[in-house]
């Protein structure tokens, strides 16, 4: 019996049933007899933070407390030279986005921080600060008073409580770590910055913690970032306070 000629077989297209049209299947096709780089899908992520609480405002000058971003609060004199001073320490930062809260006076604090520089903004409200409920406006001495009498789960009234508030700044910060720039500016209050920065250290959160000094940068890798935020993921699901 005389026999066809033999047909090679055809190989498998890279690209399966993905179109050719596909700037992903020409890359894949191309790249079987060439050395590309990387796939143009691939996505990078953040790879430094850059943390900072806010200059001083009018209402922490005095002693009160501010927990609604309605409420207008900006920064004092002093605050703003705060605020410039923590300009020229990044200086040398190559920042590619700025982050901040809601809060006029972390808003402020970045523009002035960042004046003369094209970085692009995001304004997270899970960077927020603790909502004060009843002690608004009041004297800060009067709500941490409250606050060391009471569990971490406990709401004050009209406000919000200290763990749903740790949980609302993992939230935040996990979007941060996903962002495809390279390296964060991130502008927000005392409570998000310390929380991590206790994180990093080792340390659960406490009915009563450190003040961050006004306007200082602190700098994180992703890494460190992220194994503090996982810490204060897991001590979200059982808080209680550090002794």
């Amino acid at each position: 019996m005389r026999r066809g000629p033999m047909r090679r077989a055809s190989s498998p297209s890279p690209c399966g049933e993905t179109s050719k049209a596909d700037p992903r299947c020409l890359w894949a096709i191309l790249s079987a007899t060439a050395d590309l780089g990387p796939s143009p899908d691939r996505v990078n992520f953040v790879e430094r933070v850059v943390l900072a609480r806010h200059g001083e405002s009018e209402r922490s000058v005095v002693g009160l407390t501010n927990g609604d971003p309605r409420v207008a609060c900006a920064l004092t004199a002093v605050g703003r030279e705060e605020a410039r001073r923590l300009g020229i320490e990044l200086a040398d930062d190559a920042i590619d986005l700025c982050v901040t809260s809601e809060f006029e006076r972390a808003r402020e604090t970045a523009d002035l921080a960042l004046a003369g520089r094209d970085v692009p903004r995001l304004v997270l409200g899970d960077l927020n600060d603790i909502r004060f409920g009843e002690y608004e406006g009041r004297p800060l001495t009067d709500y941490r008073t409250w606050a060391r009498a009471h569990g971490p789960e406990d709401v004050v009234p009209g406000g919000d409580s200290r763990a749903g508030t740790v949980g609302r700044y993992v939230s935040a910060y996990r979007t941060i770590l996903a962002r495809p720039e390279e390296t964060v500016l991130v502008v927000a209050h005392g409570l998000p910055v310390r929380y991590v920065l206790d994180a990093v250290e080792g340390r659960d959160p406490a009915a009563a913690i450190a003040q961050v000094p006004y306007a200082k940068p602190f700098r994180l890798t992703a890494d460190e970032l992220r194994e503090a935020v996982e810490r204060l993921e897991a001590w979200t699901q059982r808080p209680a306070w550090a002794t």
